[in-house]
């Protein structure tokens, strides 16, 4: 590990503010920046330390949503009784995630700007566009069975590894962002995350000066929430693919429905294709299978990672239909 400055910030102005001079990063849980600077993937010149600050809290909004400090443990999240009432799906996917210590210690904020597990990032041995732009992508070519499916390119074809932020995705949360300048911004979180294109290695629309205050969820949409996680071991276990869905049935007939895969993309991928095929039409497995052909159309296999096509489409399809069926 190369050396460091260090600071705690004492407010969100002067962190923002702190992590503007060239080199610097946050910290907060660091259960993933620690491991990259151990590996040299990151070097940051100076630390600015917010996991102290005040954002923690989960606050009740007028509309019957809920906004989440960036501080916000994981665990924490989890455990509240109006996330696990109002956004299950939420609740199952943090629980899903990483083990009972790393929840205790990660921060919402750090979990949504987490980097990629894709083992070519961690080898700087290996050309990764990512890590170093213009050096190419191992993994095409190379061992790529966890690797994207959709909205990949022929610069990077990692996959984003967030449980939290693919249900996040399905129940429309927006990210509100602190500036320099003391503005905040929302952005909705599919727009958060960039697709690779050529700049794989610029993942967000985060800007240098902006920190995450908080992540607003709206009002519960209607119909019955799951996540369902497949992977490799039951614990610990970043995900092949999993999927958020949400689907209001009446009388048999899909009213409004919800899809977004993880695992499969640089970003948590929402699927309105999916979507399009599922409202109005009746709750039943061919509606399903539609569904899944629909939000895997444009799919694209490198070798290793074909299987993952037709297990997102399975993994869909069982998903709606235990969604539908408890709607």
């Amino acid at each position: 590990m190369r050396s460091f400055t260090y600071e705690r910030a004492t407010d969100t102005q002067a962190a923002v503010t702190a992590v503007a001079r060239s080199g610097a990063k946050f910290i907060s849980g660091g259960t993933n920046l620690l491991d990259l600077m151990k590996l040299d993937i990151e070097d940051p010149s100076h630390l600015v330390d917010i996991s102290r600050l005040p954002l923690r809290d989960i606050e009740e909004l007028p509309d019957d949503g809920l906004r989440i400090g960036a501080q916000t443990r994981n665990s924490d999240v989890a455990a509240d009784s109006r996330v696990r009432t109002r956004y299950p799906a939420l609740s199952e996917a943090l629980v899903s995630g990483a083990s009972g210590q790393l929840r205790n210690k990660a921060s919402t904020g750090g979990n949504l700007l987490q980097r990629t597990r894709c083992p070519y990032f961690y080898d700087t041995a290996a050309g990764c566009n990512k890590r170093h732009p213009g050096s190419g992508c191992a993994a095409i070519g190379g061992f790529n069975r966890i690797h994207a499916i959709l909205g990949a390119s022929d610069s990077c074809i990692a996959t984003h590894p967030s449980d939290m932020a693919v249900a996040m995705a399905a129940l429309d949360a927006e990210i509100e962002l602190l500036r320099a300048d003391g503005s905040v911004r929302r952005v909705a979180i599919t727009d958060f995350y960039r697709l690779p294109g050529d700049t794989p290695h610029i993942e967000t629309v985060l800007a240098p000066d902006e920190m995450i205050m908080s992540v607003v969820l709206p009002s519960p949409p209607p119909g019955r929430q799951i996540y369902r996680k497949v992977r490799d071991r039951a614990s610990y276990e970043f995900a092949l693919v999993s999927v958020a869905a949400i689907v209001a049935a009446d009388q048999g007939t899909i009213s409004e429905a919800r899809v977004a895969f993880g695992g499969v993309a640089h970003k948590p991928w929402r699927s309105v294709e999916a979507e399009d095929a599922l409202t109005g039409r009746p709750a039943t497995m061919a509606t399903y299978r539609d569904a899944a052909e629909a939000a895997m159309r444009d799919a694209v296999g490198r070798g290793d990672n074909d299987f993952k096509i037709e297990l997102a489409r399975r993994t869909l399809c069982r998903t709606l239909a235990q969604a539908a069926q408890a709607s």
